[in-house]
């Protein structure tokens, strides 16, 4: 971060936005349990401004409003891991928070941070894909007022690192969607420890199950095993509408690892990526089968 000059931690959204809009653009700093590694690599862009934004007012809020769950993108992923709303309205947040790295990090790191930061590995991603989250992102409008538009996360993500963020915009909230009563929620994440360690595979599955068991808005995410976070659409479409039984369960976690499209890495080859996301998936299908 060598070509840094300047250095603003404004107290309000329009005053960051408009850093953000000013020419040699502005490097955003929440947390920075992402930045700081990154910097030390060398892998952080040049920009003439490191613009802290975690004094602006507002920002880590969790509330309810028209029938979602608003998650502040500076709320910390140690915030999402007891808060009671997230608890009771979105428990695999709760579980994915659980797993992410350590408790200190937890304290700073940010939801908006984990988000825009964009690795196909990003522990949050896949349980929000599952919930069907909508992204809030601010700008500056040609009159100097605050204009937001909302897209969803599914397509959010466009390549390792890369968002539909543009430069002039701030992530400022995550809006989840409230689930009916008797949704099915599960989060597992593999890799060399169960937290404090980048994601081998992360599997988030959801879906409401009618009074007859069969299963209705079904979604089955996938981190860490593509460019992208990604929902495996096909085994989707097998679960929909159809009662859980051990078959069937068997179909969609095939499906699930042949949608994948993993790498070689120096945390597991492409082969056992696959293998242990259909076992994965498997195991969690079955455990709600029996629950």
């Amino acid at each position: 971060m060598n070509a840094i000059e300047h250095y603003l931690a404004p107290t309000g959204l329009a005053q960051a936005l408009a850093a953000l809009a000013a020419p040699g653009g502005s490097l955003v700093l929440a947390g920075g349990t992402d930045l700081m590694p990154q910097s030390r690599a060398g892998r952080v862009r040049a920009a003439g401004t490191l613009l802290n934004i975690r004094r602006i007012q507002g920002l880590d809020a969790i509330t309810l409003d028209t029938g979602a769950l608003v998650l502040g993108s500076l709320a910390t992923i140690g915030q999402l891991q007891v808060h009671p709303l997230v608890r009771e309205h979105a428990p695999i947040l709760c579980e994915a928070a659980d797993h992410f790295a350590s408790q200190q990090i937890r304290n700073s790191a940010t939801l908006g941070g984990n988000l825009c930061n964009a690795s196909p590995a990003g522990d949050m991603l896949p349980a929000l894909l599952a919930l069907d989250a909508r992204l809030e992102l601010a700008s500056l409008g040609q009159n100097g007022a605050v204009v937001t538009r909302r897209v969803a996360i599914d397509g959010f993500f466009t390549g390792p690192g890369r968002t539909q963020r543009q430069p002039n915009e701030l992530l400022t909230a995550v809006h989840v969607p409230l689930a009916a009563s008797g949704q099915l929620s599960r989060f597992y994440k593999a890799g060399t420890r169960p937290a404090l360690d980048i994601s081998t595979i992360a599997i988030a599955f959801a879906a409401q199950r009618d009074s007859a068991g069969r299963l209705h808005g079904v979604r089955l995410a996938l981190g860490a095993v593509a460019p992208t976070p990604l929902r495996a659409r096909r085994a989707e479409a097998l679960l929909e509408g159809k009662a859980l039984d051990a078959a069937l369960a068997e179909a969609a976690a095939r499906a699930a690892a042949d949608e994948a499209q993993p790498i070689d890495d120096v945390r597991a080859s492409a082969w056992y990526r696959k293998e242990l996301l259909h076992n994965v998936t498997l195991r969690m299908l079955t455990d709600a089968i029996q629950h």
